[in-house]
Order: structure tokens, then C-alpha cells, then sequence
């Protein structure tokens, strides 16, 4: 059934296709038309369709209706309607069965009653003002369509009604700026200027424009203004232009032609593309950071004297056993591997790429609020939704409660479900590492951690996949459940608790990673255990920053190939349902590039190339396989802005911890400037290594193989600030941690501060409307007070015209009234 349904809706919109083909030689010398039933015309090929209507019709075998025009009169409709009633109030013929008469007299009474409505709902928009012409002899059998045409005194009184702005006759010609700023704005347009598609927004396309200034999306607002909801819009866009201009991968290095998009899908959709584009223009300099960050930890990696001790088999130093009882004692020399690929990561250009990110995301929020004002200026939004709010119906709280109660209760137990899976995924790992450690196979022994690292990685984007499609479903219907008055409203709760419910289900296992894991340890003799016999994770020697970069290697590209760009082409959506789902996953790739930026330096190149392949994706999407939606006006991307103005400012506050307390960019300092002889790195592993005598294990914790490394061990080591054993105080927490801790907040507070301060200034520093719009927003003021002034100093006039004329009157034309002169308050569409 769903086949046949979707085979039949390719079929009509096929045959509304025919509506939109472009009119070529329409009119014969005389005037009249030559192809009365081709392109986007009445059958007169003089009024234009702007609207087509599709529905079911019952036609008796072998008889097709002609083509009607709407002249039929009242008394006609009632006649017409009567003698159907009464054909299918008929007597019944005594051969048929009864039961199957009776089904399709019922049939017959549902699809009277259906022409009936559609009848009325058709009275009703020619009481409108509307032109409607049918179009029953179609090549689909059973679907007809009703062509609307939409006069002109029809749209200049509903953009009346409305106060849409139309352009004005007088035009200010606003000079640009002198300063520094306009003339690299300047600079780059004329380096870009390859780069812009080949595509003149306000040329008309391969249809005929309108001789009056309502394009087509201004039509469809007026149409659709509470008249009727299900249409299919006719454009003024050339989808082959489209499709050349935007949806080809060929043209990927181009900037998008969002003019062009608005026109055709709307403002709401329009604003989506152009925020997806000035969000990969802005990743182009945070990727050329990130690369060159990691490229200078490659070149140094081989003078970081840290990693050098590590690899250094001279240095002889026994590590505790990882794990209870299946683990055995270990060289650091073995971890060689991983302390290396760690400083590509953690170096110091990581403290620099994370306070530029931080003012980046300023710079991006701000290059936003800037772009959105122009394309408000241009698209004539400056003025849409101020009263917007007046038509919500305010709920009482008895009838919200048992809703949002179970909002609250459904949430609550989505994201202790999230954090149950992350705390399975942690026993697995507990597990499977303890498991490889007594395994008899060498290969499986080769690389344990390495292993566990990423199998672990790989069943979290398996689970945050799942997840996400299942928080998706529970969030729509807990929004429906909750029953929202307006579709500002729907979509604002539903973006939220979408939002809330995947940032929680893709960043718990990152969090953990980066905050949790190697902090409730304990230490040899003494650690932490949960359910029952499993002992905490402890991180490698180098931090667990390594870790934390291949789960947000794994987590960013795995979402973006296959829950991003595989989902997309095999799963079909709504254009709107669409551009909702691809919204909240580049919100959720933003906080992956800004939140723990310092850990994943390449996450801005990742996050550009995804973004490159994306967009065309998308682009083709909606214009090949999507149909066109009504079109939607939105001045701004809505609770969207909220939520990235949130993350930035997270941001902040994360990357300062990550940099803080997981990787070891403070201990090293401190060391350097405090406890080094010599003012070096030299000695820095041998100061965060502390010892532990083996005879102080615990009953059944010590390994099984004490001899693994061929000789007897009697003291390890193990990471952490600690007491020796012989010292007046075994194994407590040492001076050095409670300095290094010290250093770790005020690292944070200081980070925190400046990178605050500077982001202000940067905000301060520019504004959010730029200044030739500023301006031109300021003349047209002028303008319309102009206007204004004009209209009523003619009103005087005619006043002081009506009494001197009423003074002086002669007989003779005492009984006439002075012609007086038309006057209308000033609108939108007067200035035409």
C-alpha cells in the first residue's frame, strides 16, 4: 500500500510539473494562444497559475469531463448538487446484493459529500477574490486539479492587510565605509569573487516574470495567509539552475546561492543553508590552525624530553599491575608507543589553539548576527514577527501539568538510560582487558590497550547511533503529548528536548573520558571497586587526553559518514523534518570542534570536509528527490542561536579543565619552574611516579605471575602524588599534588577570565548590523517620513481648499461639491 501511495503522489507531481514548464511562442499574430494547456497558465495563456490544488474524483467508465471554467452561477451549483443527492439516493436494483449496495452507496454519499466540501471551500475563494479554472481531463485517472490564479487588486490587499514591504521608486545610493575594515571586506570580495555562483537573484528565470513587483514566494505568503494549507506552489526558479549552481558536487569550492535557495524553498529554509555555509567558510581558518598545531607537535616530537624518558630502556622502571590478580607487573618502556602519539596532542600550541577556538566561536557567532541582519535587510524580515506571540492560547497550569510532568519523568529516565549504557561500556572494558591479560594467545596479548581503546570507541557510536534515532521519535512524541498552540511553539520544544537528549547520549562517554576515568582510582593495596570485583580504570601514563581523542576521532566521523551522510540517502524525510535533523547534528559537530578542541586539534578539518560533501548532499536532496514545501518565513534560525551562543560559552569553561586537569600541561610546569635542579623537563616521569612496596597488596589482588619480567619484584611504581612507603605517612597524598591541584584552578580561573574578557571585547568591538545597512535602514526612515509629511500637508490643503470654497461658493454652483482628492494611508505596497 505504501508503494502504490508513493507512486501514485510521483505521478501527480509529475503531471504538476507540466504547470511549471516555461512558455515558449504562446500567442499567434492575432493574440490568441496557440497552446491553450501548456506552461503555468489558465487556458486563456494570459493569467498565470500560482497555485495547483490536486484531488480524488469518481468518474463513470468511459466518460471523461472537459475542462470547466468557474462561470457556473449559484443556481447552477444547487441544481447540480440536488440531482447528484438524488442520483445517489437512487432505489436500489433488486438483482444486486444488498450488502454490496449498501457499501457503495455509502461510497457514493462519502464522495458527495466530499465534492460538496470542495465545492464550498471553492466559493469561498472565489468570494476571495481568487481565479480558479479545473482541469479534470488529466492523464492521471481519478485525480483532478484546480489551477488558482491570484489577481492583482487580490495581492496589493492582502500585502495591505500583511504590511509586506515592496521595493520604493526613490533609491538612496549608500556609499561604503573608508576604514580599514571595508576595504579588506573589499579585498576579499574581489579575491573571491571566482568563488560566487553564476547566479543573478533577481533575474527572472525560464518562466515570464510578472510585470508587477509580487515575486512568486510573495504570492505563496499572500495565498497561503489562513486560505488553505495542501498546494503545490509554482516558482519562478530554474531547477537546472539549481541543480547547476548548488546541488552539483562540481561546484563544491563555490559559495552557495542562497538568494536563489530563499526564492525557491523560502526564508526558513534559505537561513538554514546560509548558516551552514558561514559556518564551513569559518572552519577553513580554524582547520589551518588545527593542522598546523598538530604538524608542530610531529616536528617536536622527537625533542619532547618527557616521551624521551618514557622510551628510554635505560631508565629500568617496573609499573604496578593494571588490573587485579590476571595482570602481572610491566615496563614503562612498553608505553613508548602511546607517550609519543600523546604529544602530538598535548603540547603547548594545545593552550594556544584553545584560546584561539574560544575567540573564534565569538568571531562566528558574531560574522552571523552580521550576515543574518543583511540577508533580513534584503529578504524585507526586519519587521516579521514582532506580533507573532499575540495569537498563542495560553494554557492554564492543570492542563499543562500531567504533560510536563511526564516530559520531566521521560527525560529524566532517557538520560539515566544513556548514563547506564556509558557504565556497561566501562564494565566492558574492565573486562575484556583483564580477560586479554590471561589470554593464551600472543596476538591477543600483542596490544591490549590499544585494543580495548578502540573496540570500546566503536560500541559507543554503535550505541549513540541507535540512541539517536530512538530520543528523536520520544522527543516528537512527548512534544505532541504536551500539545502545543502554535508551530513556533512545536518546533522550539521539540528542537529543545531533541537537543538535550543527544548532546547527553554523544558527550557522556567524552565527558567521562575526560573528567571521571583515573580519578577514582585509588591506589595499589588500596582501590576503588564497583559491582563487586571490578576495579576502576586507570588512565595511561602519558593522561588520558589520547584516549579521549581516537573516542572523539571515532565518534566524529562515524556520525558523519554513516549517521549524517548514509542515513540521509537511504532514509527519505520531509523537507522540514529534513532540515530540522541536519540543524541539531551540525549543532551537535559544533560542540565537538569548540567543547574539547583541545584534545582533537584536527576536529575543525574533520568537521570542514564533512561539511564540503553536506551541503551538496543536502542540496540535491532537496531539489531531486524532496518536494518543494510551502514556503515558510523566518527572520532568524530561532532557539538554534540560543543553543550555539550556549555551547560557546561552555566551551570556554571545558577546555580550560581539559587543558587543566587532563592532560599534563600544568604538572609540567609546575615541575619546570619548581621542583626541576636544573630548570628543564629532565627527571619530570621520575617525580610523577610514586612508589609502592608489593608486600602491602591486598589477599588475592597480587598477580599470578610474579615472574613475568624474569626476576622478583619488590617495589613499583604507579602514577600518581603520593607518599613512599617508608616515609612517616605511607601513601598519602603528597605536597607536590596539593601545589599541582592549586595550579590546576588557578589555570582554570585565569583561562577562564581572559579568554572571557577578550571574547567580550571582540563582541564590543564589532557591531551586529553592519554600517551600510545601518544606513540604508536610516534613509528609508527618512524616506517614508517624507511620505508621510507629503500625504498629510496634502490633506491640509484639500481642507483649506473645502472651506475657502465653502466660504466663496456662488449660486450657481452652491449645489455642487468641489471634486476632492483621493487619499489612502501611505502602505507598503503604494511605494511600488
Amino acid at each position: 500500500a505504501t508503494t502504490a501511495t508513493s507512486k501514485k503522489a510521483r505521478e501527480i507531481d509529475e503531471s504538476v510539473n507540466e504547470y511549471r514548464s516555461p512558455m515558449k511562442n504562446l500567442y499567434a499574430d492575432d493574440g490568441s494562444p496557440l497552446y491553450p494547456q501548456l506552461g503555468p497558465y489558465f487556458s486563456d495563456g494570459r493569467r498565470r497559475v500560482d497555485y495547483v490544488l490536486a484531488y480524488h474524483i469518481q468518474k463513470p467508465s468511459g466518460i471523461r469531463r472537459q475542462s470547466s471554467r468557474f462561470g457556473d452561477t449559484n443556481f447552477i451549483r444547487r441544481l447540480r448538487r440536488s440531482l447528484s443527492m438524488r442520483s445517489s439516493r437512487a432505489p436500489l436494483q433488486p438483482k444486486e446484493d444488498p450488502e454490496i449496495a449498501a457499501q457503495e452507496q455509502r461510497t457514493d454519499y462519502h464522495e458527495d459529500d466530499k465534492r460538496f466540501r470542495r465545492e464550498e471551500f471553492e466559493e469561498n475563494l472565489l468570494e476571495t477574490g481568487l481565479e480558479l479554472e479545473k482541469d479534470d481531463g488529466c492523464k492521471i485517472p481519478g485525480i483532478g486539479f484546480l489551477k488558482i490564479h491570484a489577481p492583482w487588486n487580490v495581492l496589493c490587499r492582502e500585502a495591505e492587510f500583511m504590511k509586506l514591504k515592496m521595493p520604493t521608486k526613490k533609491v538612496y545610493d549608500v556609499k561604503q565605509g573608508s576604514n580599514v575594515v571595508e576595504k579588506i571586506r573589499l579585498f576579499i570580495h574581489k579575491v573571491t569573487a571566482p568563488l560566487h555562483p553564476k547566479v543573478d537573484a533577481n533575474r527572472p528565470d525560464s518562466v515570464k516574470s510578472l510585470s508587477h513587483p509580487f515575486s512568486r514566494e510573495k504570492q505563496h505568503l499572500l495565498l497561503a495567509n489562513g486560505v488553505y494549507t495542501s498546494a503545490y506552489p509554482l516558482h519562478d526558479v530554474s531547477m537546472t539552475l539549481l541543480y547547476e549552481e548548488w546541488a552539483s558536487y562540481s561546484v563544491f569550492y563555490k559559495y552557495q546561492p542562497i538568494g536563489l535557495i530563499r526564492k525557491y524553498f523560502g526564508e526558513k529554509v534559505g537561513l538554514y543553508f546560509a548558516w551552514l555555509g558561514v559556518y564551513t567558510q569559518m572552519l577553513i581558518p580554524a582547520a589551518i590552525v588545527g593542522v598546523i598545531v598538530f604538524l608542530y607537535g610531529c616536528a617536536t616530537v622527537d625533542d619532547n624530553i618527557p616521551s624521551m624518558e618514557i622510551c628510554d630502556p635505560r631508565n629500568n622502571i617496573t609499573m604496578c599491575p593494571l588490573c587485579d590478580h590476571a595482570c602481572s607487573y610491566w615496563k614503562l618502556v612498553t608505553a613508548c608507543g602511546t607517550a609519543r602519539a600523546s604529544h602530538l596532542f598535548d603540547n603547548p600550541a594545545t593552550v594556544f589553539f584553545s584560546i584561539f577556538m574560544a575567540l573564534w566561536a565569538v568571531l562566528f557567532m558574531e560574522h552571523w548576527k552580521r550576515r543574518q541582519m543583511r540577508l533580513n535587510y534584503i529578504w524585507d524580515l526586519t519587521g516579521f514577527g514582532e506580533e507573532e506571540e499575540d495569537e498563542k492560547v495560553k494554557l492554564t497550569c492543570t492542563d499543562r501539568l500531567p504533560a510536563y510532568l511526564t516530559t520531566v519523568v521521560m527525560m529524566c529516565f532517557m538520560i539515566a538510560v544513556t548514563f547506564a549504557i556509558v557504565f556497561g561500556v566501562i564494565l566492558y572494558r574492565i573486562s575484556i582487558k583483564a580477560a586479554l591479560h590471561i589470554s593464551t594467545y600472543p596476538a591477543a596479548r600483542s596490544n591490549i590497550r590499544a585494543t580495548v581503546k578502540t573496540t570500546a570507541a566503536i560500541i559507543n557510536l554503535i550505541v549513540i547511533i541507535i540512541l539517536d534515532e530512538i530520543y528523536a521519535s520520544i522527543a516528537r512524541w512527548l512534544t505532541t503529548l504536551e500539545v502545543p498552540k502554535t508551530d513556533k511553539s512545536f518546533e522550539e520544544r521539540l528542537i529543545f528536548k531533541t537537543f538535550i537528549l543527544k548532546f547527553v547520549n554523544a558527550f557522556t562517554p567524552i565527558v567521562y573520558l575526560a573528567f571521571f576515568r583515573g580519578r577514582l582510582v585509588g591506589r595499589p593495596g588500596n582501590y576503588l571497586y564497583v559491582v563487586g570485583s571490578y576495579r576502576m580504570e586507570e588512565c595511561a601514563h602519558a593522561g588520558c587526553l589520547m584516549e579521549l581523542c581516537i573516542q572523539l576521532c571515532i565518534t566524529m566521523l562515524g556520525k558523519q559518514l554513516i549517521q549524517n551522510n548514509l542515513f540521509e540517502i537511504g532514509i527519505p524525510t520531509q523537507a522540514e523534518q529534513h532540515r530540522s535533523l541536519h540543524m541539531g547534528s551540525v549543532i551537535i559537530q559544533f560542540g565537538m570542534v569548540t567543547l574539547f578542541v583541545a584534545s582533537f586539534p584536527l576536529a575543525p578539518l574533520f568537521a570542514l570536509l564533512n561539511n564540503i560533501i553536506e551541503i551538496r548532499l543536502d542540496a540535491k536532496k532537496f531539489v531531486m528527490e524532496l518536494r518543494r514545501p510551502i514556503a515558510a518565513k523566518a527572520k532568524d534560525i530561532g532557539i538554534w542561536y540560543n543553543l550555539l551562543r550556549g555551547l560557546s560559552k561552555v566551551a570556554v569553561i571545558v577546555n580550560a579543565f581539559v587543558i587543566s586537569f587532563t592532560s599534563d600541561f600544568i604538572p609540567r610546569l609546575v615541575y619546570q619552574y619548581t621542583y626541576s635542579p636544573d630548570g628543564t623537563m629532565h627527571g619530570f616521569i621520575n617525580h610523577t611516579l610514586s612508589y609502592f612496596n608489593v608486600s602491602d597488596f591486598q589477599p588475592g589482588t597480587d598477580p599470578l605471575q610474579p615472574m613475568h619480567l624474569g626476576y622478583p619484584v619488590d617495589m613499583c611504581r604507579y602514577k600518581d602524588y603520593r607518599e613512599p612507603p617508608w616515609s612517616n605517612t605511607p601513601y598519602e597524598l603528597s605536597k607536590e599534588f596539593w601545589a599541582i591541584l592549586a595550579a590546576r584552578l588557578a589555570f582554570v580561573i585565569v583561562f577562564q577570565n581572559v579568554v572571557m574578557l577578550m571574547s567580550d571585547f571582540v563582541d564590543w568591538l564589532i557591531p551586529d548590523i553592519p554600517k551600510d545597512i545601518s544606513l540604508q535602514i536610516h534613509k528609508e526612515k527618512i524616506l517614508m517620513v517624507e511620505l508621510f509629511m507629503k500625504e498629510e500637508q496634502g490633506k491640509r490643503l484639500a481642507a483649506r481648499d473645502k472651506d475657502s470654497q465653502d466660504n466663496y461658493t456662488s449660486p450657481s454652483s452652491a449645489n455642487e461639491s468641489p471634486p476632492q482628492p483621493r487619499s489612502r494611508p501611505i502602505s507598503h505596497a503604494n511605494c511600488c
